[in-house]
């Protein structure tokens, strides 16, 4: 079985607009090929200090990082690396508060672009910062990335569903239309990557309210899908709603290493266990 993963967070899409929109992936689930659950993310449902949510598995008062405005490195472990020091290779394709929070800050606009350092926690990276870099550019250039590094953890983070939403709010057809060009780009690379063997996560740093903000404590702002699609994880719909700091120690299982110490443990329901005799 594969050890490798490729984790995708579609930028501000909330769970009830992902569960109408996506409909390959929904194909999947129905099918018996993918796991959907709900997941309610960390507060302040922002985007930096989930991003260190998802990546370390520490909550905003742990890490430090609580607002958008926190333009530091991370001092906790991330998923990056962990990947480095267990000797696989990581890469990613993101915008640039990701490489903010792990490689480098401030970011530097044209030394930072394009990074291959393997000593580096991102070993190879590949950043924007215009936020309506489009989203069929993001998976594209992760693919590209896979290709020509072969990473055990790709994580790819595409920001245009947020920014459709941000400016029509969650009610509109403009952020729905963005969620359903996403599922069109995903239905041309999930085949490839099942295919491959991949352990594919999809999900969501935070939502989005019909007044086209985030941060606050709604429904609306806090519950993003998980779709997994992994012969580890049993398909299904599930019921039982899964805390966002679980992502970061759910990737390590699905890596087949250690969690750091900061790492909440949690049984992600339909999970494979190991059986030792």
């Amino acid at each position: 079985m594969s050890n490798k993963v490729i984790a995708i967070v579609v930028d501000g899409m909330r769970y009830d607009k992902a569960c109408e929109a996506l409909g390959f992936i929904q194909h999947l689930v129905e099918t018996n090929q993918a796991a959907l659950y709900k997941v309610k993310s960390e507060l302040p449902s922002l985007s930096r200090p989930l991003y260190e949510v998802l990546l370390t598995g520490t909550p905003a008062s742990v890490s430090g990082i609580t607002s958008n405005q926190a333009v530091r490195l991370s001092t906790e472990k991330s998923l990056f690396h962990l990947t480095k020091e267990n000797g696989l290779r990581n890469g990613t394709v993101s915008y640039y508060w990701v490489s903010e929070l792990y490689n480098r800050a401030p970011f530097h606009f044209i030394e930072d672009r394009e990074q291959e350092d393997e000593s580096k926690p991102i070993q190879y990276g590949k950043f924007y910062w215009d936020d309506d870099y489009p989203d069929s550019h993001v998976l594209m250039d992760a693919e590209a990335l896979r290709r020509k590094h072969d990473p055990h953890f790709l994580y790819i983070h595409p920001l245009g569903v947020d920014v459709k939403g941000e400016i029509f709010g969650s009610e509109s057809k403009e952020y729905r239309e963005q969620i359903l060009k996403m599922g069109s780009l995903l239905a041309q690379l999930l085949p490839i990557w099942m295919k491959e063997g991949y352990h594919i996560l999809i999900t969501s740093d935070h939502g989005m309210s019909e007044y086209g903000n985030h941060g606050g404590i709604t429904d609306g702002e806090r519950d993003v899908p998980l779709f997994i699609i992994s012969p580890k994880v049993e398909p299904g719909v599930y019921s039982e709603v899964v805390p966002q700091l679980a992502f970061a120690p759910l990737v390590c299982e699905l890596l087949n290493i250690e969690p750091s110490n900061k790492m909440i443990s949690y049984q992600l329901p339909g999970l494979k266990r190991k059986i030792t005799l």
